[in-house]
């Protein structure tokens, strides 16, 4: 006969950064702001999923010249707005046992700086590199996709969700955009706003709309009162 009582799940999040911890999409923003030519149609080629990620990302900071990284570091800093309510949710998770990740595909150039004031550990943020060192911007993939997933990420959250197995993990993901979408497939619970909400549509993924992170609070407190 088996005593061990059934515990449940290790509730873990994975936020996206751009557009969902910052009210802005920080690589387009970038971008649009310093306009090289041919931006529009690589930025249009990867939320159409035509390019890849990993491959119109790199295109387009390709457009951009090395000797230009003062400039573009500090624009995209004081550029970006934290999205209501992240410290309360960073909070939340701490008092309840959640774990937090940052899955991003930004750069690490302004995801580290602008994360800075929330003490994260360091080993809890995902997102790519740059090299200044070409005469071109040029991004680096630390975390590419790995095992299942072939659609050339760049930055591959399916890869980092499946570290965290469903029969431990109730797997919460946090996003607006294209690098959400294969991570929203894989989520216990999607939180979704822009772009991913749409796809979520699309796919007939359960999805809970948020504007705030306190929006996402107001559901986490709901689903801890009903377990």
């Amino acid at each position: 006969m088996n005593n061990m009582t059934s515990r449940a799940p290790q509730r873990v999040i994975f936020c996206d950064f751009d557009g969902t911890i910052t009210e802005n999409d920080n690589i387009v923003a970038i971008i649009k702001h310093f306009n090289p030519p041919g931006w529009e149609a690589i930025v249009n080629d990867i939320v159409g999923q035509r390019k890849t990620i990993r491959q119109g990302v790199g295109e387009l900071f390709q457009l951009l010249p090395s000797s230009m990284k003062r400039e573009v570091v500090d624009y995209a800093i004081s550029n970006a707005t934290i999205r209501a309510g992240f410290a309360d949710l960073l909070q939340y998770c701490k008092d309840h046992d959640i774990e937090f990740y940052v899955t991003s595909g930004g750069i690490d150039f302004f995801v580290y700086p602008l994360l800075a004031q929330f003490n994260i550990p360091e080993n809890h943020i995902y997102c790519n590199g740059s090299d200044f060192s070409g005469e071109q911007i040029a991004i680096t993939w630390p975390h590419p996709c790995e095992g299942e997933c072939k659609t050339d990420c760049g930055m591959c959250k399916t890869t980092i969700i499946r570290r965290f197995p469903k029969s431990q993990y109730e797997r919460i993901l946090i996003g607006d955009s294209v690098t959400d979408f294969e991570g929203a497939k894989l989520a216990d619970v999607v939180f979704a706003r822009s772009h991913l909400t749409q796809k979520c549509k699309e796919l007939g993924l359960s999805y809970h709309e948020f504007k705030t992170f306190h929006d996402v609070i107001d559901v986490l407190k709901l689903q801890e009162a009903t377990t």
